[in-house]
């Protein structure tokens, strides 16, 4: 239900865009967020947006360099690091719940693979 797309190769410092796409059974989410797994490590929080109030949280390590869209959902990733290749995910938060952790999202759709060369 949900797609994640817009991944791909990029230079250190470069910049790229993802998207999230909501396809088949509508829902309505009270959180919208973007995750990211490198290989090897757990899936990390990246930003999300909670729809209660509009408010938008990042984890530090992309705080200033990531920016998610209140309207579009659309996380606009600049000054990439090698450190930042990962699979990203974006995830909805139907009910209530931590936006930090994957368990307080009800769907998740298939990543796209952001790799950053050094």
């Amino acid at each position: 239900q949900l797609q994640a797309y817009g991944g791909g190769l990029v230079q250190a410092g470069g910049s790229l865009r993802l998207s999230c796409l909501a396809t088949g059974k509508t829902f309505s989410s009270s959180a919208m967020a973007w995750f990211r797994q490198a290989p090897g490590k757990e899936r990390e929080f990246v930003a999300a947006i909670s729809w209660n109030d509009g408010s938008t949280y990042y984890a530090d390590s992309v705080k200033g360099r990531f920016t998610i869209s209140r309207d579009t959902v659309d996380l606009t990733m600049n000054r990439l690091q090698p450190e930042d290749t990962a699979v990203y995910y974006c995830a909805a938060r139907v009910h209530s719940g931590t936006l930090y952790y994957p368990t307080g999202y009800d769907y998740w759709g298939q990543g796209t693979l952001v790799t950053v060369s050094s």
